[in-house]
């Protein structure tokens, strides 16, 4: 006979927390949050954009007004 394995001393040895099973309710509201931090920083993605776009546009103008 071989005596049962420990799974406590695997899990600290690893530094992997145990597995905790997630309601089909936990998942899609964890699924919202990752796609709201996805659109807020594709957000701040296009405000950039639009303001390097302005300040060509801007350099644009001046170009043609010589």
């Amino acid at each position: 006979m071989t005596p049962p394995k420990a799974a406590p001393a695997a899990e600290q040895s690893t530094g992997r927390k145990a597995w905790i099973k997630k309601t089909p309710v936990e998942v899609v509201l964890e699924q919202i949050g990752k796609q709201e931090e996805k659109v807020a920083a594709m957000r701040e993605d296009l405000a950039h954009e639009e303001r390097e776009l302005e300040k060509l546009d801007k350099a644009r103008k001046v170009l043609e007004a010589q």
